[in-house]
């Protein structure tokens, strides 16, 4: 299976207005982006700590109102945050309000400060992954058991690159496979996920490879290529979600999908 080059961008939903936010999704679904994320944080990750943010789920179901043509989601969701049958039903219930157009991003989890403020239990990196492995299942149940089902079997995208675990978990449930690092860095784990997948009895082809870039670094576009990715996603932060970078992508993209 041979992935066409899609290009992503992530909307960081902080230090702007929703307004903002919205303006940014319409703008890039209209100049052709393939896929829209946002994250799953209740603070900023960078810039003032208190700085304005929003919520990730109800946000989607906005994405999924106002655009019809992109994909979306979330880059990624928490699985700390929400018990994983309610994140299926979330999922689906999104899925048909975009008839058609959601990607479930699902990670661990990392950022103490949204565990402390809200509530949830931070524990370990081990205990973290624990509870991913336990839920992925869940979700695969609950959206089976779903009245009525998902409009297409909803993409299951895992972000991370732990070696033993995550891309192991990956190469058990994911679609998508979405990680960071230079390209020898992604690269090398690419190439550990293709090991895994040999493990789990998957078709490593099957298993569409992400990577998060600069948005400035087309220049190593290319190499990235090589490594496997198909998917690239960059990075946008609020106010201003400068978009203008994401032509030369896009162009890129066309060239490269001939």
């Amino acid at each position: 299976m041979s992935h066409p080059i899609r290009i992503a961008v992530q909307l960081h939903p902080q230090h702007a207005e929703y307004a903002d936010i919205r303006r940014a999704v319409l703008q890039a679904e209209e100049m052709g982006v393939d896929i829209v994320y946002n994250w799953d944080h209740f603070f900023p990750l960078y810039g003032d700590p208190d700085g304005k943010h929003f919520e990730c789920w109800t946000m989607l179901a906005s994405w999924a109102e106002i655009t019809e043509r992109v994909e979306f989601g979330p880059l990624v969701t928490c699985n700390s945050y929400r018990n994983p049958d309610l994140l299926a039903d979330m999922a689906r219930t999104v899925d048909h309000i975009s008839g058609g157009r959601l990607i479930l991003g699902i990670g661990a989890g990392w950022f103490q400060r949204d565990y402390d403020e809200y509530g949830y239990e931070f524990g370990t990196p081990g205990s973290r992954l624990d509870a991913l492995e336990a839920a992925l299942p869940r979700i695969e149940r609950r959206l089976a058991r779903l009245n009525p089902p998902p409009t297409r079997k909803i993409p299951l995208l895992v972000g991370g690159g732990g070696k033993k675990r995550t891309l192991r978990l990956t190469a058990r449930h994911a679609d998508v496979w979405h990680g960071f690092g230079t390209p020898e860095e992604w690269g090398e784990r690419a190439r550990i996920l293709d090991e895994w997948c040999r493990v789990e009895g998957t078709d490593p082809e099957a298993i569409e490879r992400s990577v998060g870039v600069d948005p400035s670094r087309l220049d190593l576009a290319d190499a990235y290529r090589r490594a496997g990715a198909s998917q690239f996603t960059l990075g946008l932060n609020g106010p201003d979600f400068d978009l203008g970078p994401v032509a030369d992508w896009l162009a890129w993209r066309d060239e490269q999908n001939r």
